[in-house]
């Protein structure tokens, strides 16, 4: 769930702790989006907050939580922290999650981020097959760094105009080493709700893709990536009897970065 900090969301976060109580979830996590400079890469203002900000966003999540505990739910604090090529960047925003000690580090590839689209233009990657197995490989990346609990709407790039749609079938080897390297890693993956409200209208990531996530016993995450308190939990009892149907029976969330296990 995000904040206002963020430039792009609406609410105060006790009203998405009211929105969680009215749609029965006992346990929430805001996970805006993490400060990073410079602007020209990450957006600014109108995409996520400041680093003078963090104290602010410390503090309203606090009362959210304090205010959760009087109508039951739990309220942990997160970030959602990015994945991207640039290697100073990368270190200080790991520097500030270190030093904010989150219970939760979600890690994102915004593809659409100008900076980005600036570094694929770069690296002279223009075609859509070479922007997404890049993508893809990013994502890995992301996973070997080690800074992240959790990898957030893994195939957004279907989404927002970087590259045309595409069926995942057409890109099964790059998603699978992926997949794979969840595995290996021990790492989960976001299942992101908000997809069903968002162009193609289906889950991030796909159903297939989540079956090829349960063949190999790849553990998820569940988020609401709510911008706004109506979206609270939206979709979860549909998305949860997909996930069991799937093969799926636990979920997690992480508190002080330990990962703890739930029956779905």
């Amino acid at each position: 769930m995000h904040t206002f900090l963020c430039g792009h969301a609406e609410g105060r976060p006790v009203d998405y702790v009211d929105a969680a109580r009215a749609s029965g979830v006992d346990l929430v996590t805001f996970t805006c989006h993490c400060p990073m400079t410079p602007d020209s890469l990450f957006g600014g203002r109108g995409i996520r907050m400041s680093l003078r900000q963090l104290p602010k966003y410390r503090k309203i999540v606090e009362k959210a939580r304090v205010y959760g505990e009087s109508v039951g739910v739990r309220v942990l604090c997160g970030i959602e922290a990015e994945i991207f090529p640039h290697p100073k960047a990368m270190a200080s925003m790991k520097t500030v999650i270190e030093e904010q000690e989150f219970d939760f580090v979600l890690g994102s590839l915004h593809h659409q981020l100008g900076g980005y689209h600036d570094w694929l233009d770069e690296m002279e990657l223009v075609e859509d097959a070479d922007v997404i197995r890049t993508y893809f490989k990013g994502l890995v990346s992301g996973i070997k760094s080690g800074v992240y609990d959790s990898i957030a709407h893994p195939d957004v790039i279907r989404i927002y105009g970087t590259v045309d749609p595409f069926p995942p079938e057409d890109y099964r080897g790059e998603i699978e080493e992926f997949l794979d390297t969840l595995v290996e890693h021990d790492h989960c993956m976001e299942v992101n709700t908000s997809g069903l409200i968002k162009w193609l209208y289906e889950i991030h990531p796909a159903p297939v893709i989540l079956d090829w996530a349960a063949e190999r016993g790849v553990k998820l995450t569940m988020g609401s990536d709510a911008h706004s308190p109506d979206q609270v939990g939206q979709h979860f009892d549909a998305v949860r009897e997909m996930l069991r149907k799937k093969g799926f029976q636990m979920i997690h969330y992480f508190e002080k970065r330990k990962r703890i296990e739930v029956p779905l």
